[in-house]
């Protein structure tokens, strides 16, 4: 079994700049607790030039919060692990230094449908901690791994049939017999991949989810949903229930199938000409381990319980809001289309992005959504220069905070948005290496749709479309958050006293 081994030191690839000394203070900033937000990191890959393999495509925190793991287009996985707390310091300043770090996808080819694969990490998953080891999921196109994320900080010495080098003696040579005993050694970290879940999806991976029972889990790709049990690589079981109305009461009989492909939803069409959505992202409820939701390229989410059926061909829910037949255009289908799709953590809610706007639905009312956040709807009128370059295909991300009165996405021209579901404020952000001056103010940014321009304004027209947020994540409970900007990656917390 291959063991990738890391330390306390950076990346061997590439060199990690950390700039712990750069607090950006936010003034003016009403969300919540966050009075006053600060940068508290900036963390970026240094290279002669900005490569595609450091941009980073997924940024997830674990259960508590302590450890921050990020993927990249490189495959590369790097965990960022909070300081502890100083005796000295009140408060804590909660700054991440690098943990670990590992290669965990390669490219590879298909050579029987000559399609290269690429190594990309498209999501990470953590599983809660049950023991002094960590366990993630990480993803690329094709392929979904299990790794376990271990310290170590002794070695055994004194084998009988090995010498200190580890080559194997002559057992004729051996006079003595010797215990081994165990010798401290420096703390060591490494990374171990326990299960590799491989040739299941035809089509690209786009969403991982775990169960609430952490014995299963999902992964979805564009057509495809399928349950994976962590103990097993290659079957999954399906339990059916057949009716057999005899004379009297009627007779349940219970029959276990095995298959290679663990499928629990297939709206893949028998004529693919017929095909009219795909499935954009999935995931489990955060409470109830038969209940999971998955949303599509039309603008809709379906709701699924894996106790009505062992293939959820048919929904339980269904959300959608019709559409105003006069704000029907060429781009309506397009910026409808879901790209994320997440729980609340009471489970209680939903919330979607598509292009521009960021919905909140509740789990009681299917005909529309409780709530509509406006993200960027100065970009109406950009539509078609964004179809144009690509950018309207962009799939942004949306996390809620601890206590789900919150919610964050991202946006362009490495702006960020907070809306307080609350007092429904709002506020806008940039994530920027120029800021990043010691005790700098960064007051929130506007956008000038047109006419005159104020000082603190920037136009539309000059909002940079190659710098994006895409990938945000959330502390489970605290104010901090990580915002991903191309290959850096930005740490924010609300301003201590």
């Amino acid at each position: 079994m291959e063991t990738v081994e890391g330390t306390q030191a950076s990346p061997s690839a590439h060199s990690l700049l950390h700039l712990p000394d750069t607090h950006i203070l936010l003034d003016n900033m009403t969300l919540c607790r966050l009075q006053g937000t600060r940068l508290l990191q900036c963390l970026l890959w240094v290279s002669s030039e900005e490569e595609k393999a450091d941009i980073i495509s997924t940024v997830e925190f674990n259960h508590t919060g302590e450890l921050l793991a990020t993927g990249d287009k490189g495959g590369r996985v790097v965990i960022f692990q909070r300081e502890q707390e100083s005796k000295n310091q009140v408060h804590r300043r909660g700054e991440y230094n690098v943990y670990s770090t590992f290669q965990s996808h390669e490219p590879e080819f298909d050579y029987l449908k000559s399609l290269e694969i690429e190594e990309k990490i498209n999501k990470i998953r953590w599983l809660p901690q049950q023991n002094a080891a960590y366990f993630l999921l990480s993803t690329n196109d094709k392929t979904v791994k299990l790794w376990k994320v271990s310290e170590r900080d002794k070695r055994p010495e004194g084998y009988n049939l090995k010498d200190e080098e580890g080559r194997l003696r002559d057992p004729a040579t051996i006079t003595t017999l010797r215990v081994p005993v165990l010798r401290p050694m420096d703390l060591m970290v490494e990374a171990t991949p326990r299960r590799v879940f491989a040739n299941a999806h035809t089509y690209h991976i786009n969403s991982i989810s775990v169960n609430s029972d952490y014995e299963t889990y999902m992964s979805a790709d564009d057509l495809r949903i399928n349950l994976w049990n962590f103990e097993i690589t290659n079957q999954s079981f399906t339990l059916t229930a057949r009716a057999a109305h005899a004379p009297g009461s009627p007779r349940f009989s219970l029959s276990f199938l095995y298959s290679s492909v663990p499928d629990i939803v297939d709206i893949k069409p028998a004529n693919m000409e017929e095909l009219t959505e795909v499935i954009t992202a999935a995931e489990f409820h955060p409470h109830h381990c038969n209940t999971f939701v998955y949303s599509s390229s039309k603008g809709t989410i379906r709701l699924c319980d894996m106790r009505a059926s062992a293939l959820c061909d048919r929904h339980t829910k269904f959300f959608e809001e019709p559409e105003d037949p006069s704000n029907r255009s060429f781009f309506s289908e397009i910026i409808s289309s879901i790209s994320d799709v997440k729980f609340s953590h009471s489970g209680r809610y939903i919330m979607t992005r598509d292009y521009l706007t960021v919905k909140v639905w509740d789990l009681n009312m299917e005909n529309r959504p409780i709530e509509t956040y406006q993200v960027h709807d100065y970009l109406r009128s950009k539509l078609c220069s964004l179809y144009e370059n690509d950018c309207i295909f962009d799939k942004f991300e949306c996390v809620w905070n601890g206590s789900d009165s919150v919610i964050m996405t991202g946006s362009y021209n490495n702006f960020f948005r907070m809306f307080d579901r609350n007092t429904k404020r709002d506020v806008t952000l940039e994530a920027s290496r120029e800021n990043s001056k010691p005790r700098a103010i960064l007051k929130p940014r506007k956008v000038c749709v047109g006419g005159k321009r104020r000082k603190d304004e920037i136009s539309v027209d000059s909002l940079d479309f190659s710098k994006k947020i895409l990938h945000t994540a959330w502390h489970p409970s605290e104010n901090i958050i990580a915002v991903a900007a191309t290959n850096n990656l930005y740490i924010f917390q609300d301003k201590v006293n």
